[in-house]
């Protein structure tokens, strides 16, 4: 793999990119201190504009390292950041990692998710060289498998009792694409 770290991406309505310790009013505001947003994710929201601001501050270092993908999801037409997306984990053996992204509420049902996901594949599939790419999501938050299976990822299986998060210990439901599925669609 040829690892590039956290380069800007663009979309029609979307600029991906680094975060910045300006971004961490919007952060807050739009996803981070959500309860709603939060529901299905492994971390509590944020009680204070502080807590996003240290959060973002270890971001912004993590993305020294090349191998390290984790984008702010800025929406053009406002000028801020909405949410983020990135690579939670990569096993280098099989060319593979595991995607994970949260978007504020209010920013729902607009197609804005699944089109930050399409750019971030064809990224790590044609920049980084990537083979595989899995995400998971608790069976009680099927929108989320929804945009999975927009951006092509296939339902591998359901794993019981595999995954945690702020409603405790819930069955997690596998999907993945491979580079080849993705050329075939391309």
């Amino acid at each position: 793999m040829d690892h590039k770290g956290t380069v800007t991406l663009e979309t029609e309505r979307l600029i991906l990119r680094r975060f910045t310790p300006e971004d961490a009013q919007d952060a807050f505001c739009n996803w981070m201190s959500s309860k709603v947003v939060t529901k299905y994710l492994t971390w509590q929201p944020h009680q204070s504009v502080e807590e996003s601001k240290e959060y973002i501050q270890s971001v912004i270092s993590s993305c020294e390292n090349p191998d390290h993908y984790n984008w702010a999801i800025e929406f053009r037409e406002l000028g801020q950041v909405i949410g983020a997306i990135g690579v939670n984990e990569i096993f280098e053996t099989v060319a593979a990692c595991e995607i994970g992204y949260c978007l504020g509420d209010r920013f729902w049902g607009r197609g804005i998710m699944p089109e930050a996901l399409r750019e971030v594949i064809r990224f790590l599939f044609e920049e980084v060289g990537m083979n595989r790419i899995q995400a998971t999501h608790d069976v009680n938050n099927p929108q989320s498998g929804r945009v999975m299976e927009k951006c092509g990822l296939r339902y591998e299986g359901t794993m019981r009792q595999a995954g945690k998060n702020n409603q405790g210990i819930c069955d997690s439901v596998m999907r993945a694409i491979l580079k080849s599925d993705w050329l075939s669609d391309h």
